[in-house]
This record gives C-alpha cells, sequence and structure tokens, in this order.
C-alpha cells in the first residue's frame, strides 16, 4: 500500500494573491486528495446590515472586494430596488452596465497579469497591468476611484458620463484592444505556457454542471450560462454571445478570459451607441419591507444577494453566494489525481478572489 504524505498549500504562497489554506494528500507526487481551509480574512461584513442604514450599506457592498467592487453594490441595490418596487432610469441601467464591463475587463487583466507572473514572465507581468492601469485611468475618470467605484446608488447611479464621453472611452478602449492582443498571444501561443495548461486539469461539462461552477470556470467546460443574459440593468438591450470553450482545461479557462476582454470592450460601444437621454436615479422614499434574490455575472461568475427586510431602515438579514465559493468545489474535483507542480497553475485558474469569498 503506497504511504500518503499530507503537505500544506498556503495561505502564504507565490500564486495565491490571498490567503486560501489547502492540505493536500500525496501518494508520492499526485494529489490524492485537497481538503480546504478558509476563513483567514472572514469580516463579518453581512452582519453590519443590522447597523448600517440600508442605504449607506452600498458603501460596505462595494468593500466586499475591491476588483469586483462595482457589481457588488449593483447586486445590493437591484436587490432592494426590487423590493421596494423602485424603477431605476433607462440611463441609469446602460451606465451601470458601462462600469460593469470596465470591471470585467480591469479583472481580467489582473488575472492575466497573474498568471504570466506565475510562468516567470516577470516583464509580460508589467506590461499587462500597463494596460490595466490604462483602464483604471478610465474609472476614475468617471467614478472618481481607481478600484473603489463608488458610482451605484439605490434608485439609480450618483455620476453621469456625456455620449461623448463614452465615444471617446470607446476609442481609447479600441486602441487598447491592440495592445492587449498582443501580450495575451504570449499566453496564448507560447509553447512552455501550452504546455503547463493544455489537458491539465479538466474539468468535464457534466462535473461543472453538478458541482455549481460560474463564470468563466462554467463556460471553458462547455455550458454558455452567464447572468447577463437574464437582462438586468441594460444587458436585455445589449446584443452579445457568452464566451465558451469546450476543452475544459487550464488553457481553456485562461482563453476564456481572454476573449471576455473582448467581449466586453464590444458591449461597451454599444452601450455608447445605444445609451438614452434621462435622469440618472430616482428619489426614495420609505423603508424596503419584503425579500428578493438577486442575481447578476461577476468576472469570476455569478453572485447572488438575498436581502430580508421588515419596514425599518436596516435590513434584517443579507446573505451573498459568491462565484469563488461556488467554485471551490470544482477546484477541489480538479486537484484530484493532478501533479504537485501543477497545483498552483490550478488554483490560479479558477481566478479565486478570497476576499469575496470569506466578506
Amino acid at each position: 500500500m503506497a504511504k500518503h504524505t499530507v503537505i500544506p498549500f498556503g495561505p502564504q504562497h507565490p500564486v495565491l494573491p490571498e490567503p486560501l489554506h489547502l492540505d493536500l494528500v500525496l501518494e508520492d507526487e499526485k494529489v490524492i486528495e485537497a481538503i480546504p481551509s478558509i476563513g483567514f480574512i472572514h469580516r463579518g461584513l453581512e452582519k453590519l446590515v443590522e447597523k448600517k442604514d440600508f442605504l449607506d450599506f452600498v458603501y460596505v457592498a462595494e468593500r466586499i472586494c475591491g476588483i469586483c467592487s462595482f457589481i457588488h453594490g449593483m447586486t445590493y441595490c437591484i436587490a432592494i430596488e426590487e423590493i421596494m418596487g423602485i424603477e431605476v432610469p433607462k440611463r441609469a441601467d446602460y451606465l451601470r452596465v458601462f462600469w460593469s464591463e470596465l470591471s470585467r475587463i480591469h479583472s481580467h487583466l489582473l488575472w492575466l497579469g497573474l498568471a504570466a507572473d506565475s510562468f516567470g514572465f516577470e516583464s509580460l507581468f508589467m506590461h499587462i497591468w500597463r494596460i490595466r492601469d490604462k483602464i483604471l485611468d478610465i474609472i476614475e475618470e468617471t467614478t472618481g476611484g481607481r478600484v473603489i467605484f463608488g458610482s451605484a446608488k439605490v434608485g439609480g447611479v450618483r455620476r453621469d458620463v456625456s455620449r461623448e464621453g463614452l465615444s471617446a472611452i470607446v476609442k481609447r478602449l479600441q486602441a487598447h484592444s491592440k495592445d492587449i492582443k498582443e501580450v495575451s498571444r504570449v499566453i496564448i501561443k507560447d509553447n512552455s505556457v501550452m504546455y503547463r495548461l493544455k489537458g491539465v486539469g479538466i474539468l468535464k461539462k457534466e462535473d461543472a454542471y453538478s458541482l455549481g461552477a460560474v463564470g468563466p470556470t462554467l463556460r471553458a467546460s462547455g455550458i454558455g450560462i452567464d447572468m447577463r443574459k437574464t437582462g438586468y440593468a441594460a444587458y436585455k438591450d445589449i446584443e452579445f454571445t457568452p464566451v465558451v470553450e469546450a476543452e475544459g482545461d487550464c488553457y481553456a479557462r485562461s482563453l476564456a478570459r481572454i476573449r471576455e476582454i473582448f467581449s466586453s470592450i464590444d458591449i461597451i460601444r454599444q452601450v455608447a451607441d445605444k445609451i438614452p437621454e434621462g435622469p440618472i436615479e430616482t428619489r426614495i422614499s420609505g423603508f424596503p419591507n419584503g425579500e428578493f434574490f438577486a442575481r447578476t455575472e461577476q468576472p469570476r461568475g455569478e453572485v447572488v444577494y438575498y436581502a430580508k427586510a421588515d419596514g425599518s431602515p436596516f435590513l434584517k438579514r443579507l446573505r451573498i453566494r459568491t462565484p469563488t465559493f461556488a467554485n471551490i468545489p470544482a477546484l477541489l474535483k480538479l486537484l484530484q489525481g493532478c501533479q504537485l507542480a501543477d497545483v498552483p497553475v490550478l488554483i490560479l485558474s479558477i481566478d479565486p478572489c478570497i476576499s469575496c469569498a470569506e466578506r
């Protein structure tokens, strides 16, 4: 009988941007089982709904995670708006889509840079983050913040962007897309990278579905589920096709995120073309009373906000299901049977966001 060895992976590791701990059960160099341990940065943010006014909690929701900040705040706002029966102005819905897609672009570029760094491509890492910095410049110009947008509010948005301003941003994004294609070509075409990614960590279509995987992790296994197609905000007026790959390996998950960057740029182009004139917010009166599940698409996949209110300024309950938490079972499945040397790449392939998962 082979002897099993248990070694710890994390919470500190060069490939991990945030702390995640795994106990890896090994048979020689082969991983037999991975046992996760989370909770290193749990902050109890859901409990704060009992102490923060329902309008002020938008700021807390945005700080659940810096990378996914705007979509966290927007999803919370959607839940409250549905409970209160608030009709959000069409222009605000388009601006929400605009900032959501900027968030998706900068998140995927952040991941792409970390992927390059994990392969030892330090110069490529810096080039990718240089491009990402230009996306953050656009976010800062339109919201005032580079990471925490602060532009979502119950009833609409806090800031407006003119049609001319949106058109100018589209031209800048299209110019940046040339640089993105150049740096992403290394990940897609480099032989050493393809050797580490192709055929590694295959998540079968049926496993991805049964384990509840979401986002690019799910769509890279051939399942085209994308919450944006449900038509929240202004997505019902936007024409796009979810990016789907069939192979289900690390290479497919990488390719899906790269292709989504260009899909997001096209969505922003449509926003600039179609955005209507009008107000950007609806005046709020009264307090929420009821409950609602809001579901949106973060860069890493579907996020679910459950809000319950009783007619007071403070919510009774808020529960959040984040995409990284949903993808952990799929990650554990991927790790079973892999080689120890492939563990960092497999973890990075689901683009973990531990701040979101632990809150």
